[in-house]
């Protein structure tokens, strides 16, 4: 209900798909880097480790905020 009045107020231009791809770049930077600062800092893993984690978690970020921006 109230997601089709800020879709029509936003339009079908690339102004609210931008908004979108964002919310899913800034969901991914997070996840990634706070999985990787847990691993690298708190848990000691390797650099190796480390950054396969965070784009593993990243990945799946980016799957579910978009996901939930189609919803």
């Amino acid at each position: 209900m109230k997601r089709d009045r800020i879709l029509e107020a936003v339009g079908s231009g690339s102004v609210g798909a931008m908004k979108n791809w964002r919310y899913i770049a800034l969901h991914t930077a997070a996840a990634a880097a706070f999985i990787f600062l847990l691993q690298r800092y708190a848990l000691n893993a390797s650099l190796d480790s480390s950054l396969l984690w965070a784009l593993t978690f990243g990945g799946c970020a980016a799957g579910l905020a978009y996901a939930q921006s189609n919803r």
